[in-house]
């Protein structure tokens, strides 16, 4: 049996903690910056968590993290 390929576009986006939870970035920090507060900016800088309904999917497009 070969080993599977990792999803190189699903790779970029997320990462595996060591617990087994997906993180994640958030969306809508890339532009139109200047009408966005300075709070809603940074709390967009958090780290964001995959539902654990969509973990499941997104575990099997990158199977080696």
């Amino acid at each position: 049996m070969p080993k599977m390929k990792t999803h190189r576009g699903a790779a970029k986006r997320f990462s595996k903690t060591k617990s087994g939870r997906i993180k994640r970035a958030k969306a809508y920090k890339s532009h139109i910056l200047t009408k966005k507060s300075s709070k809603r900016k940074r709390n967009l800088r958090k780290t964001g968590y995959i539902s654990r309904k969509e973990a499941d999917n997104i575990a099997q497009l990158i199977p080696y993290k």
